[in-house]
């Protein structure tokens, strides 16, 4: 063997002579005793790919278990193509459409046939076969004309779409047992890799669930979350009627110059569902409960602008709306509780001075004058400016922030005055039928322009940093959402074209020599899938300004 070729691997330490041409499992043979676990994936020059990767020069190569982010997506995915093939075998010309996340799981329904015990019990089984035959996941490219050509005859349209409005000559498939399809990111060498999964009837369809985040040798368990499903299914029956149910049909519609129309359908969508639930606090209000109201949900939600056009609602209900911002009371940065990375833990609900925030809440409701403070993000530490407040009659009082369906944050006043709103970028729009766009990158592209054109925050703090901030909505913010009277989807379904021109700005130019390269590039590739949408159309008072700029709101 010649030695002149070698990557370095950085879970060993050390460089591996190689021959040109050999894949990431092959190097793997020679020093799978050194490594502690067994990888699903690696990242090669930080960027994440698939064991069949062929490396014909120099590399630097880190091997990915299951638990971590890229590893859990690799997981997923290759999950979702097992699911595939098997309904495939059990129930061939049936349509399988993966919708959302949800109930730490994956919804999906089936076209054509009801979705039974039985049917379940079938597909499980199938999938259970495929683990034990270890059947490898075959990496494809060939020409998108002729990929196209391929799933016409499978019957994915979706996909066909998708690719006609991409316009990439070349397209990556995969292949698994005599079954084709597309999964946007790198899937496990095998289906021996998958052991770990369950299906569960859910609603009309069912979960599919794949190993528990933090114990992955077992199967995640499913959580009740029948508000979030509510929001969800209100969500996709508004895309089928105006026909944009995934990515591909969104990029039809732009491409035909329907952007405008979309933006103010949607726009629309979002002022009504504000106006209805301004008319429920107002019913609460006069039958003598609804004094206060708390405005949760994680980060990048846009319930900052959804407070502010609540309180234009209210107004018009002849209500006297007076804000605060629960972001104002974080204790001084020095003194923020650490995470288990050692990293300051803003999602905690005692980076918030509970102390100072319940006496001021108490004094406020008491009738008293009270002076708020301003917290300042770029020197890390609260400022009194004069603002001062009294609520007094039909004043109601709205507190803003990701604790406010907590129950510690505001245990001195009765459930009866409290009103609760829970909001989230619920996403509803597919890539195509079996890939869906994560509610979560959603909002990670949503903070990562926001904190770069607001709080002096690179791209690459926020990509370092939001995996600390997940670890926080697990802990602090999802396990309240169900406590919420209503919920509000923030989400709009043309803003990811619109922030495509704002992301990639910001991704672009990302150093290859850091870790948060991998995150930035698998950013820039979901980002690709949209065509570009002007955001000359959006309104002042649109939620997305929040974070492009341009509202007629302060911040």
């Amino acid at each position: 063997m010649s030695a002149q070729l070698k990557i370095f691997c950085k879970n060993i330490n050390r460089y591996i002579p190689f021959e040109g041409g050999e894949t990431l499992s092959e190097i793997l043979k020679r020093v799978s005793g050194e490594i502690a676990f067994t990888p699903i994936c690696a990242r090669v020059n930080n960027k994440t790919e698939d064991l069949q990767y062929a490396v014909f020069a120099p590399k630097q190569v880190e091997y990915l278990p299951v638990t971590t982010a890229s590893g859990m997506r690799v997981y997923t995915r290759s999950l979702c193509m097992m699911l595939y093939r098997a309904l495939v075998e059990c129930y061939p010309g049936t349509r399988l459409n993966i919708c959302h996340s949800i109930s730490k799981g994956y919804y999906c329904r089936l076209d054509n046939i009801e979705v039974t015990d039985e049917v379940v019990e079938n597909l499980r089984e199938a999938m259970r076969r495929l683990v034990e035959r270890d059947v490898a996941f075959e990496r494809k490219e060939r020409l998108t004309a002729d990929v196209k050509e391929m799933f016409r005859k499978e019957g994915l349209d979706d996909k066909v779409q998708l690719l006609d409005t991409i316009h990439d000559l070349y397209t990556v498939y995969y292949r698994l047992d005599g079954v084709i399809d597309t999964y946007y990111g790198p899937l496990a060498p095998s289906t021996g890799f998958l052991r770990c999964f369950d299906l569960k009837r859910y609603h009309e369809g069912f979960l599919l669930l794949g190993c528990d985040h933090s114990c992955p040798d077992v199967p995640a368990q499913p959580i009740t979350q029948e508000k979030m499903y509510n929001a969800f299914t209100e969500y996709v029956a508004f895309n089928h009627i105006i026909g944009i149910r995934n990515v591909g049909e969104l990029n039809k519609s732009t491409e035909e110059n329907r952007s405008a129309e979309l933006i103010n359908v949607a726009e629309a969508l979002h002022d009504k569902k504000i106006a209805s639930i301004a008319d429920e606090i107002k019913r609460r209000y006069e039958a003598g409960g609804a004094r206060v109201v708390m405005i949760a949900g994680p980060s990048s939600s846009g319930k900052t602008t959804f407070t502010k056009r609540l309180a234009i609602y209210l107004l018009t209900n002849l209500l006297k709306p007076k804000m605060i911002s629960l972001d104002n009371y974080f204790v001084d940065r020095v003194n923020t509780p650490r995470d288990e990375s050692g990293d300051y833990d803003y999602e905690s609900l005692y980076a918030l001075d509970l102390q100072q925030f319940n006496s001021d809440l108490r004094r406020l409701i008491a009738g008293e004058e009270v002076e708020l403070p301003t917290y300042s993000f770029e020197h890390g530490h609260r400022l009194y400016k004069g603002e001062r407040l009294q609520l007094d009659d039909r004043s109601i009082l709205l507190i803003e922030g990701i604790h406010g369906l907590n129950p510690e944050l505001t245990s001195e006043i009765e459930d009866s005055m409290k009103y609760r709103i829970y909001v989230s970028a619920l996403t509803t729009l597919a890539i195509d039928d079996h890939n869906w766009v994560p509610t979560t990158d959603n909002r990670l592209l949503r903070r990562i322009i926001r904190d770069h054109k607001y709080r002096g925050t690179s791209a690459m703090e926020t990509i370092r940093r939001w995996p600390s901030v997940r670890r926080g909505e697990e802990r602090w913010i999802f396990p309240y959402q169900e406590n919420a009277d209503s919920t509000f989807n923030s989400s709009l379904i043309f803003e990811l074209g619109v922030m495509r021109e704002y992301g990639e700005g910001l991704l672009k130019n990302f150093p290859r020599d850091t870790p948060e390269y991998a995150e930035a590039y698998r950013l820039m590739k979901f980002l690709s899938y949209f065509a570009p949408i002007p955001g000359r159309d959006i309104p002042p008072t649109s939620l997305l300004r929040e974070f492009l700029g341009g509202s007629s709101f302060h911040y």
